[in-house]
């Protein structure tokens, strides 16, 4: 499948749906809160927050998830899965988020700015540690 240039990732869906994703055009209105999606799909997920619905359960401990891709993320606890592993000193994640946030450390790259005293930390938990010394 093609690779999507802005949102780095491989899809086989049509050009024209990706542009829509990424060209801001938000057609799918959520009635409850008013939240806008570009898709119908991402409306539909988005309406069990409201509905308090978890369909999805853990065989492995009992939880209840409103998402099945939620319930994967948990279940890796139960495995012991990391999937995502950094390229650069071969640790492993069990989220990609994770793998992001400690890609930083390696390209350096502190998005998290002290208002105090300008200070930068490439973790937002570094951030909030340092914030109490002020």
């Amino acid at each position: 499948p093609p690779l999507c240039q802005e949102g780095g990732w491989r899809s086989s869906q049509s050009s024209e749906l990706v542009e829509k994703t990424h060209g801001g055009e938000k057609p799918h209105k959520c009635l409850e809160c008013g939240k806008d999606f570009s898709q119908s799909l991402h409306l539909i997920q988005h309406q069990v927050i409201h509905t308090g619905e978890q369909p999805y359960k853990c065989g492995g401990c009992g939880m209840n998830f409103n998402h099945s891709s939620s319930l994967i993320q948990h279940w890796r606890i139960h495995t012991k899965k990391r999937p995502f592993k950094c390229g650069e000193c071969g640790n492993s994640f069990s989220q990609s988020s994770e793998l992001r946030k400690h890609q930083m450390i390696h390209t350096g790259e502190k998005p998290y700015e002290c208002g105090e005293c300008g200070m930068s930390f490439s973790q937002k938990g570094a951030l909030m540690q340092h914030q109490r010394i002020h």
